[in-house]
C-alpha cells in the first residue's frame, strides 16, 4: 500500500465497525462519517465480506489496512479519494499524469483511465501489487494446464522475450522464474502445443497460470522428451526423463508398453538378461536402486517373472531416474532413484485410454469429481496369459498357469489456491505354477496421502505419508509328506515434510527431514495338511528406524557457473525385540565361534548407524550451447537383498543392517560434456563416472537363505568397484527420431579376509554377476505419413559371467569337476532386432475414440540368445546345457484407444 499525498482531514480520527460487509459498503461508510468522496471502478472489487472494528483511527490507517491483500492503491487530494488498481499516483508528477491520460471523476463515484497510447486491443495483465519502493526483479510462478483437458503440461519451456531468461515447468506443470520489473513478454514453447505470448506488467511478486492449447496437426513422434536445454542447464549429472506417451511406437515383447524395459535402453542401466526382474545402474546391484511411485517404495516392480513391468503405462505421468546426481531429499540406496509419478485426473471432462493385446488388456479412466476442483484417476490391468503355457507343446507345462492384476487409484483435490490434496493406493498380484506340485503368490500394496501447501510465492511445502508392502506365499502339494505353505512379508511405514524455498535468483533452497519404519517377517513355514512331516518354523521378526535431515541449495554463481550444493544426514537404528549372536572376534562366523546370544527387548536399539551424505554437482558453460558437469555423490543403504539367483527373483527375501550386518556405503564421481545441436533438436551427450561401494553383500558357495535363523553366518561383506564411459544421441523431431546408446562399464566385486571360506578368488577383484563391459541401443522411429510410421529396437551387449569346469576326474566311479575361479567366463554375447509397424486411426475431430494399432514382431532374426549356462551330472557324466527366453520371433498384434 502506497499514499502519496494527504489534505485536509485525513488526520482526524473516526470510529467505524464491519460486519459482513464487502469493501464496496465499508466505502460507503467511511463516506457518510467523513465528507470524502471516493472514485473507483466497481469492477475492482469482489464479494468478500469483511470484519473489522477500528476505534478512533485514521482514514490513512483504515485505507491501508482495508487495501493491504488487494491489488489497490488510494490517492488523496483535498477530500477526493481516487482508488487506482495497481498504479501508484506520485504528487510531485500528478499534473504531468494527468495531462498525459485524461482522468474523468463520473458523479456515480467511478473513475475512467483514458491513455491514448494504449492499444485497445492489447490485453496486458497485471502481476502484483504496484508500492514505491520497487525492487529490479521480482518472482513469477503460476500452473500451465493443458487447454483442451486441463491436464498440468511438463517440459514447457518459458522465456522472456528478447531477454535471457527461462525455465521449465516440473511434472506438475509448475513453474518459477525471477524476471525485471514493469514490461515483459512471457513466451511458451513445447513440441505439440501453440507458441503463446503473453504481455504483463510486473509490480511485485505474483502468480500467472498458463492455459496452452494444443496443435491441431499431427505431431511427429518424441520418444524420449527432456526439458529444452535442460541437459546443458541444470547441474545434475546423469538424469533422464522418459516420455511416456512415446513409448507407444517401440516394439516390445508380447506388445505391452515397458516403462521399466525402455529405461535399459539407455545408458547405464541394464538387466541382467532377458525377461528378468529388475535392474542394474552404473554397475550396482538390483536391490540398490530406490523405486518410488508416488512417493512409495515398489518392492518388486514386474510381472510374470520378469517380463513385463508392474506398473501401468497409461495412468504413469512422469518418469524421472537418477544415476549420478540423487538429489538430497532421496536416501537408503547406492546406485539410482526410479522417481515415477502418477498423472493427474482431467478434471473437466471423462476421458480414458486403454489397449488389447495378445496377453494382456488395460483400461485407464480419468473421472472429474468436482470440476475445476478434483478429479480420479484409475487404472486396471489383466493377464490371460494361461492360454500361451497350454499352447507350448511341453507336457511337463501342461498344468501349468501364470498370471497377475494390477490396478491404481489416484484422487487429487484443490482445496484452494493454496493448498491441494491428493492421495493413491496401487496394488499387484501375481500367480504362477510352472510345476504341478507348487504355487507361488507374491503382491506389492503402495499407497500414500500428499498435501502440497504454498505459503507465499517463495515458499512451499509437501506433507507425504506412504506406506508399502510386499510378500509372497509358496504353497507344495506333492506326492511325499512334505507338503507345506511358506510365506514372507516386508512393510515399511514413512512420513517426510519437504520444502521448497526460493530465496533469490541465485539461491533455490530444498529442504526437509523423513522417518521410515521397518517391519519385516522373514519367513515362516507351516506343515500343509495332516500327514504333512514338514517341522513349523517362524524367523524372529525384524525392526528399524531410519531418519534423515536434509538440506540443498541451487546456488548460480553468475551466468556460466551453477552449483548444487547438498547434505544429507541420516540415522538408522535396528530395533529389538530380537535375538543377536557374538562372534569370535577375526574368526569365521559359524555355531562354533558364537561366545555370547544377546536378547534385546521390544524397541531397544540393537546397533545404530549413520552418517552424513553429500550431494554436490555442478555445471559449466562453455557456450550456450555446451556444457561441462561434474559430480560427487556419497550414499548408505541399510537394507540388503538377500537372492541365490543371478537376477531378481519374486522369491528374493530382505534383510536389514544390524549388530552382524553393516550396512552398504558407496562414492561415486562424475563427470560429462554436453551438446544441443540443430535448435536443440539433436542432443548429445558423454558421461564418465567411478564408483566405489564398501559392505557390499555376497554370499558362502552353497549358503542357505531361506528360513536360517543365523542368517549372518552364509553372508559376506566386501568392496565393490564401478566405471565406465556413456554415450547418448538423441533426436526428438522430425519424420526420423529416437534414440542410440552407448556404454563401456565395469562392475568388479572383491572378498577377501584371513579366513579361507570366507575368501573368493583369492582375495582379488572379480566380475560381477551383471558385469557387461559393452552395451548398444538404437532405438528408431520413422514416420511414413501422419498415420503410419515404421520403428526398430536393435540391442547389442556383452554376455555376462558364468563359472565354468576347466577339469574334471573321477571319484566313487563318476566324474567330477574342477570349476574355475568364480565368474572367470562369459556366456556369448546377446544380440537382438525389433521391428515395429505402427498405424494411427483417422484424424477426425468428432469420433468417439482416437485408435493406435502397433503390429511388431519381437526377435526378428530368431536369435538363439543364452540366458544361462550350467552343469549337470547325468549317469555319472557332466553335462552342460544353456537356456533360453525367446529363441524365435515374436509376432504380436496390440489395439490402443483413447477417448
Amino acid at each position: 500500500m502506497f499514499i502519496q499525498t494527504v489534505f485536509g482531514q485525513t488526520n482526524n480520527k473516526i470510529s467505524i465497525q464491519l460486519e459482513n460487509n464487502t469493501l464496496r459498503e465499508a466505502i460507503k461508510k467511511i463516506e457518510t462519517k467523513t465528507s470524502f468522496k471516493f472514485y473507483f471502478q466497481e469492477d475492482w472489487f469482489s464479494n468478500a465480506t469483511l470484519n473489522k472494528n477500528y476505534k478512533d483511527a485514521t482514514v490513512n490507517f483504515i485505507l491501508t489496512d482495508l487495501l493491504k491483500e488487494t491489488t489497490l492503491n488510494f490517492f488523496i487530494q483535498n477530500n477526493s479519494v481516487i482508488l487506482t488498481n495497481n498504479t501508484v499516483i506520485n504528487n510531485s508528477i500528478v499534473n504531468n499524469i494527468f495531462k498525459q491520460d485524461s482522468v474523468k471523476l463520473n458523479s456515480n463515484n467511478t473513475i475512467q483511465f483514458y491513455n491514448k497510447n494504449e492499444d485497445a486491443n492489447k490485453k496486458i495483465v497485471i502481476i502484483g501489487k504496484q508500492t514505491k519502493n520497487n525492487k529490479a526483479f521480482y518472482i513469477i510462478s503460476g500452473i500451465a494446464k493443458n487447454e483442451n483437458n486441463n491436464e498440468p503440461i511438463q517440459n514447457l519451456v518459458i522465456s522472456i522475450k528478447d531477454k535471457n531468461i527461462n525455465t521449465t515447468t516440473n511434472s506438475k506443470g509448475f513453474y518459477t522464474v525471477e524476471i525485471p520489473a514493469g514490461f515483459n513478454t512471457i513466451e511458451t514453447k513445447l513440441f505439440g502445443f501453440e507458441g503463446t505470448l503473453n504481455d504483463i506488467m510486473v509490480y511485485n511478486n505474483g502468480s500467472l497460470n498458463l492455459n496452452i492449447p494444443e496443435v491441431a496437426e499431427t505431431l511427429d513422434e518424441v520418444i524420449i522428451d527432456a526439458k529444452k536445454d535442460a541437459n546443458i542447464k541444470e547441474a545434475v549429472v546423469g538424469v533422464t526423463t522418459i516420455d511416456v506417451v512415446g513409448l507407444k511406437t517401440i516394439p516390445v515383447v508380447l506388445g505391452e508398453r515397458d516403462v521399466l524395459k525402455i529405461a535399459t535402453t539407455l545408458p547405464g542401466i541394464k538387466s541382467a538378461g532377458e525377461g528378468s526382474s529388475g535392474f542394474n545402474v552404473r554397475g550396482g546391484r538390483t536391490d540398490q536402486n530406490l523405486i518410488l511411485l508416488d512417493d512409495a517404495v515398489i518392492y518388486s516392480p514386474s510381472h510374470f517373472l520378469g517380463f513385463f513391468t508392474a506398473l501401468n503405462p497409461f495412468t504413469t505421468g512422469s518418469v524421472n531416474i537418477f544415476k549420478g546426481s540423487i538429489p538430497a531429499e532421496f536416501g537408503g540406496r547406492l546406485s539410482s532413484v526410479f522417481d515415477i509419478k502418477t498423472k493427474d485426473g482431467n478434471i473437466q471432462k471423462f476421458s480414458g485410454e486403454g489397449s488389447i493385446g495378445p496377453v494382456t488388456a488395460n483400461l485407464a479412466l480419468e473421472v472429474p469429481i468436482v470440476k475445476e476442483k478434483s478429479s480420479l484417476v484409475t487404472g486396471f490391468r489383466s493377464t490371460y496369459s494361461d492360454w500361451i503355457l497350454k499352447a507350448i507343446d511341453e507336457d511337463d507345462l501342461k498344468n501349468s498357469e501364470a498370471s497377475f492384476y494390477d490396478f491404481i487409484v489416484k484422487y487429487k483435490h484443490k482445496i484452494n489456491k493454496n493448498n491441494d490434496i491428493q492421495t493413491s493406493v496401487y496394488y499387484s498380484k501375481d500367480k504362477f505354477s510352472i510345476t504341478s506340485d507348487s504355487l507361488f503368490k507374491y503382491s506389492n500394496l503402495a499407497a500414500s496421502i500428499k498435501w502440497n501447501h504454498t505459503y507465499n510465492d517463495k515458499h512451499k511445502s509437501e506433507v507425504i505419508l506412504v506406506n508399502s508392502q510386499y510378500k509372497f506365499d509358496i504353497g507344495f502339494e506333492g506326492d511325499s509328506n512334505l507338503n507345506f505353505d511358506y510365506g514372507y512379508k516386508i512393510n515399511e511405514s514413512q512420513f517426510k515434510l519437504n520444502m521448497k524455498y526460493l530465496h533469490s535468483k541465485k539461491h533455490k533452497f530444498d529442504y526437509g527431514l523423513s522417518t521410515k519404519l521397518y517391519n519385516i517377517n522373514p519367513g515362516e513355514i507351516n506343515p500343509n495338511g495332516e500327514k504333512s512331516d514338514v517341522i513349523a518354523l517362524t524367523i524372529d521378526k525384524e525392526r528399524a528406524l531410519e531418519s534423515a535431515l536434509y538440506i540443498s541449495d541451487k546456488f548460480e554463481v553468475n551466468d556460466k557457473l551453477l552449483v548444487d550444493l547438498g547434505i544429507r544426514y541420516s540415522f538408522y537404528a535396528a530395533l529389538g525385540a530380537s535375538t543377536q549372536n557374538v562372534y569370535t572376534s577375526g574368526g569365521p562366523r559359524d555355531e562354533s565361534t558364537i561366545v555370547e546370544t544377546r536378547d534385546y527387548g521390544k524397541n531397544k536399539f540393537i546397533e545404530t548407524y549413520g552418517g552424513p551424505e553429500f550431494r554436490i554437482s555442478l555445471r559449466y558453460f562453455l557456450s550456450p550451447s555446451l556444457s561441462i558437469k561434474g559430480s560427487y555423490n556419497n550414499t548408505i543403504q541399510y537394507i540388503h537383498l538377500l537372492s541365490n539367483n543371478t537376477t531378481e527373483s519374486p522369491t528374493d527375501t530382505w534383510k536389514l543392517s544390524d549388530l552382524n550386518i553393516s550396512p552398504q556405503r558407496a562414492n561415486q564421481f562424475a563427470i560429462g560434456l554436453y551438446k544441443n545441436i540443430i535448435d536443440s533438436d539433436l542432443e548429445i551427450s558423454l558421461e564418465g563416472y567411478y564408483k566405489k561401494m564398501n559392505d557390499i553383500l555376497d554370499y558362502k558357495i552353497g549358503a542357505n537363505l531361506s528360513l536360517n535363523e543365523n542368517i549372518e553366518q552364509e553372508l559376506l561383506q566386501g568392496e565393490g568397484k564401478a566405471y565406465g564411459v556413456e554415450l547418448l544421441i538423441k533426436k526428438k523431431k522430425g519424420k526420423l527420431n529416437g534414440w542410440l546408446s552407448y556404454s563401456y562399464s565395469r562392475s568388479l566385486i572383491k572378498l577377501d579376509s584371513p579366513i579361507d571360506q570366507e575368501r573368493v578368488n583369492n582375495g582379488k577383484y572379480f566380475s560381477a554377476n551383471f558385469d557387461k563391459p559393452h552395451d548398444f541401443s538404437l532405438i528408431a522411429n520413422y514416420k511414413l505419413t501422419h498415420r503410419f510410421s515404421f520403428s526398430a529396437n536393435v540391442t547389442y551387449q556383452t554376455g555376462r559371467p558364468v563359472t565354468f569346469p576347466i577339469a574334471k576326474y573321477t571319484f566313487a566311479g563318476e566324474e567330477q569337476v574342477v570349476y574355475s575361479d568364480r565368474n572367470k567366463f562369459r556366456i556369448p554375447d546377446y544380440y537382438r532386432l525389433d521391428l515395429g509397424l505402427n498405424i494411427e486411426g483417422n484424424h477426425k475431430i468428432k469420433k468417439l475414440a482416437h485408435s493406435f494399432w502397433n503390429i511388431s514382431v519381437y526377435n526378428v532374426l530368431g536369435r538363439n540368445n543364452p540366458y544361462s549356462v550350467f552343469f549337470v551330472n547325468e549317469n555319472g557324466k557332466i553335462q552342460a546345457y544353456k537356456t533360453s527366453v525367446f529363441a524365435v520371433p515374436i509376432p504380436t498384434i496390440t489395439y490402443n484407444f483413447k477417448f
